[in-house]
């Protein structure tokens, strides 16, 4: 979404006018708030708030999906160990690195 210079509104404005802000943010206006010329916070639809939460856990689902799959193909290519003995390893690692 584009905004345009009617959009962003300096804090003090924002202060004295936000019952008519908040009227054109639920008509679909996204507000960018400055504070001392620069960008502050933003006034959004709550509903839209809620949307775009949503979007974030689907995206993370999405990820964690991708992840779980890459370590599938890893297990399928012998590209994996078991844990046990990774653990192993490390720790013998470390106990050489704290004896050096």
């Amino acid at each position: 979404m584009s905004f345009s210079t009617s959009d962003v509104v300096p804090f003090t404005q924002a202060r004295a006018r936000l019952s008519d802000l908040a009227d054109q943010v639920k008509a679909g206006a996204e507000k960018i708030i400055t504070k001392n010329g620069e960008s502050y916070v933003a006034l959004i639809d709550a509903d839209r708030l809620d949307y775009y939460h949503r979007l974030e856990r689907e995206h993370i689902h999405l990820l964690l999906i991708a992840d779980a799959q890459r370590g599938l193909a890893d297990i399928a290519a012998g590209r994996s160990v078991e844990a046990d003995g990774a653990i192993a390893k490390l720790q013998q690692r470390r106990a050489s690195q704290k004896r050096d």
